[in-house]
């Protein structure tokens, strides 16, 4: 691993092995600022969302009905969905 430290490769490491529990975290978090914001950062989030859910393995049509519908609610089930996995 290059020029890092034994700390570095380590936080790396663990980076990548925790990689779909953060994405699933951040998905989480967006998920709940997307029922409290509106206008442009709301807008912001949803594109924010459907990042975080391809790094999760969502499939693209999945993620093309939830921008159709923009509806949270539907991102919610999704999640519980993912959860329970």
């Amino acid at each position: 691993m290059g020029d890092f430290t034994r700390y570095q490769q380590k936080v790396i490491k663990n980076y990548y092995d925790n990689k779909e529990n953060i994405a699933l975290q951040r998905v989480q978090e967006i998920l709940t600022e997307l029922y409290l914001t509106e206008g442009k950062k709301r807008e912001k989030l949803w594109i924010s969302l459907f990042d975080n859910l391809k790094k999760l393995g969502v499939g693209q049509e999945t993620i093309a009905h939830l921008q159709q519908k923009n509806d949270p609610k539907l991102v919610a089930n999704l999640l519980q969905e993912l959860l329970s996995k």
